[in-house]
């Protein structure tokens, strides 16, 4: 073909403005007479041009089972369809396909590029926004750990906000929705989301969703607008997708080291702030010009905070612990075996038993811990004051200084010949200070508060004077043995000149039945007694009177007991009922 555009509009020039002849033309140019037709006909050199397309004998037969792969491929896994090398591997082990690779990926290539999907620009209006999570690595007081990222961006101006929680859960995806809200100074009126747990409970038809409870608060809170994406359709809120990459790479390059996550936070907001004096390409104006925008179409920031929360429900075990989250939370001692609910934030786990906050603990992130309060744990410590060394609420438990002053000179006691109490296994493992307040207010034997030396209790004094510790007894007073009253009152003669008083006698049998815990007996004995005298009844007999009262009442506190665990709205007895009356 001739190609040569000097001489091609040179020999057009010349026939055409009739300077010389077709005739003269080829014989002064040495072409042919249809080159010289072309050459007329076209301002320019045409190119190649093929009347059909060339025949491909080899790839044709095959190009049905080609097309009929790559249909199936559309409904297979994504990491798992034909590349244009698996292809040709089953044409010649299936279908005794003799040509070469290139052939094959050619005719693949062709196939499959117009199967690739096409998209549409968008144009953002102002004061809507978009939602989306990312993950990365930070390094928090010397240990590396994955984070979530938590993403806001405000489309129209390019705005984005950027916060970074321990992990993606109902609580850090509200309370990211609160600092977000914050930060740009309203609420969106529109906000798109994929299809996280955290915020779709169920999936209704293709756009219909059925939210979580407390998105719903959320929503109903902030009154915007939630949009959610098709399944598998992450470019319909593009936007979000590519700033989570451009907010990782540009805040937290190189892995960033912190104290703790709060100091993060506080970082990446600022750096959100200074984001915005950049250019969006396509606009001329900054992001903080198309921010004043957005704000201007946002809604109005509610009066009162929104509260990030998730409730649970929960049952205390045998150890006072109610389990959240894999981890577990001490509770008072009186509150185990009973249904308990949390009220978990980022920062704090709150313990709720009708309505009153019974323990609040800070919040663990990590799994299967404990957080224990040793203040939970007392009254079982007064009942079983065996487990006082081996507790582990105890373990770490920092008291004042007087505790340790007093541990001492409760050692002291026992090693001359006096018990007392078992010390506290944290003061055993601390150096001695000097006292610096009184002892006589953790007094553990006595009720005395007075600030003189206590009589009972001659070891233990008062509010002493200065900074070092009282003189000691003398080693005679250390040796003299201390008088058991309990003993003593327990030995009182019963017979004979000493005899023991009706009173004194009324007076120890009380005390015995309350620490016994025979209300009922207690109550009823001296009535029964009078009855059981003028009717001549033996001691066994005005026993199992008692007795019997005894396990009556109890029997009757426990179905009390059950009917208000019931919840019933009006408890009846079987004489009320009509059991004439039966459903049709």
């Amino acid at each position: 073909m001739y190609a040569d555009m000097e001489q091609w509009s040179e020999i057009r020039r010349r026939v055409l403005t009739g300077e010389i002849s077709k005739r003269e033309a080829c014989k002064q140019y040495e072409i042919h007479w249809l080159t010289l037709k072309k050459i007329l006909e076209h301002e320019e050199p045409p190119g190649y041009r093929r009347v059909q397309p060339p025949r491909r004998p080899t790839i044709e037969p095959v190009l049905p089972i080609i097309r009929q792969i790559l249909d199936a491929d559309a409904k297979a896994p994504k990491k798992q369809r034909h590349t244009a090398k698996r292809i040709w591997q089953r044409l010649r082990s299936e279908h005794g396909f003799t040509g070469g690779y290139t052939v094959v990926k050619d005719a693949v290539r062709e196939m499959t590029i117009g199967r690739k999907e096409v998209f549409l620009p968008l144009d953002h209006r102002p004061g809507e926004a978009q939602v989306d999570y990312g993950f990365a690595k930070v390094r928090v007081a010397g240990v590396e750990s994955d984070v979530a990222l938590f993403v806001m961006t405000l489309p129209h101006s390019g705005a984005v906000y950027l916060q970074v929680f321990p992990r993606e859960c109902t609580e850090t995806f509200l309370e990211g929705h609160v600092r977000a809200f914050r930060f740009f100074g309203g609420v969106p009126r529109r906000i798109a989301y994929d299809n996280a747990k955290v915020a779709v409970a169920k999936i209704v038809g293709s756009r219909e969703r059925t939210v979580t409870k407390e998105f719903s608060r959320l929503k109903s809170y902030h009154l915007f607008e939630a949009h959610f994406c098709l399944v598998r359709r992450p470019n319909e809120k593009g936007h979000v997708e590519r700033l989570v990459d451009y907010a990782r790479s540009n805040f937290l390059v190189p892995v960033p080291s912190v104290s703790s996550l709060a100091e993060l936070n506080a970082t990446l907001e600022e750096q959100c702030r200074r984001d915005q004096e950049r250019h969006v390409r396509g606009k001329s104006a900054t992001i903080a010009t198309g921010l004043v925008e957005d704000r201007q179409a946002f809604l109005a920031l509610p009066a009162r905070s929104f509260e990030a929360r998730r409730v649970a429900p929960t049952t205390a075990d045998s150890l006072s612990l109610a389990t959240f989250d894999t981890n577990e939370y001490s509770v008072p001692a009186k509150y185990a075996y009973r249904e308990l609910t949390v009220i978990a934030t980022v920062d704090e786990v709150k313990v709720v038993h009708e309505d009153q906050v019974v323990a609040r603990h800070p919040r663990c992130w990590e799994r299967e811990q404990h957080r224990l309060n040793p203040l939970h744990y007392l009254a079982v410590l007064e009942r079983k004051p065996g487990g006082l060394d081996y507790a582990r609420p105890l373990k770490d438990w920092n008291l004042p200084e007087c505790f340790d002053v007093l541990r001492r000179r409760l050692e002291a006691d026992e090693r001359h010949g006096n018990p007392g109490l078992r010390p506290h296994p944290a003061t055993a493992r601390t150096p001695l200070p000097r006292a610096s307040h009184g002892c006589h207010r953790v007094c553990p034997r006595s009720r005395c508060h007075r600030s003189r030396e206590c009589s009972r209790h001659p070891r233990l004094p008062g509010r002493p004077t200065g900074g070092t510790l009282p003189a000691r007894r003398s080693p005679a007073s250390a040796r003299r043995p201390r008088r058991d009253h309990r003993r003593d009152r327990l030995q009182l003669p019963l017979g004979g000149g000493d005899v023991m008083s009706a009173t004194q006698s009324t007076v120890l049998l009380k005390h015995h039945l309350k620490a016994l815990k025979l209300p009922t007996v207690l109550a009823e004995c001296e009535k029964v007694a009078t009855r059981c005298a003028a009717e001549n009844v033996d001691h066994l007999g005005y026993l199992l009177q008692l007795l019997d009262l005894e396990l009556i009442d109890r029997e009757r506190k426990a179905a009390d007991r059950r009917l208000k665990a019931a919840r019933f709205p009006a408890p009846k007895t079987l004489d009320e009922f009509d059991f004439a009356t039966r459903p049709v």
